[in-house]
């Protein structure tokens, strides 16, 4: 009981730290990353769909995104849709192809994008102590079943405790590694 109560705990914070990576991808660095349009819907004959699944979208250089859309009416949407979502983007049309310059950030907008990755994380470390108190609970409620001993319990806890202290290193390291990232010219 004990052990599934662990395993799953284990499971779900590291499907949390997939989720804090991918929410840090979509942050904005001074290069090109598909990711950065992940967020983006358009309208695709009636249904609204991210921009990856109309085009190809893909890197041209280290500044520049391209976006191929598989329909040639699927420009114009494609264009409006990047205008208005808010990240400073303004995408240039060529022929079948929507090129994307990336402006180089100022120091104020890095410093701005450092802070939102440290909300990110911390946000990533709030839902790991959420899945180790869930954990937690579910160890003392078999301890109130008389199902597990209080030694078991302990023992439980605190190796919760380590699991919990893993992955919020994780998380740190991660969030470093964005942090330097962003503030790279």
């Amino acid at each position: 009981m004990i052990e599934e109560i662990y395993r799953d705990a284990d499971n779900r914070m590291k499907k949390s730290i997939e989720v804090i990576k991918q929410d840090l991808a979509k942050i904005r660095t001074g290069r090109a990353t598909p990711a950065l349009l992940d967020h983006i819907i358009v309208d695709y004959y009636g249904s609204s769909v991210p921009v990856a699944q109309a085009a190809t979208v893909g890197v041209a250089d280290s500044r520049t995104l391209s976006i191929q859309p598989w329909e040639k009416n699927m420009i114009p949407v494609i264009e409006k849709a990047i205008l208005e979502s808010q990240l400073g983007l303004n995408p240039v049309t060529a022929g079948e192809v929507i090129r994307i310059p990336l402006p180089p950030l100022t120091e104020e907008r890095r410093v701005e994008m450092t802070k939102l990755v440290r909300q990110e994380g911390e946000s990533g470390k709030i839902a790991i102590r959420n899945i180790r108190r869930d954990a937690i609970h579910h160890n003392r409620g078999l301890l109130k079943e008389k199902k597990i001993s209080a030694d078991e319990e302990k023992g439980a806890e605190q190796d919760l405790q380590q699991l919990t202290d893993r992955y919020i290193k994780v998380i740190d390291d991660i969030v470093a590694a964005k942090e330097t990232e962003v503030l790279e010219i």
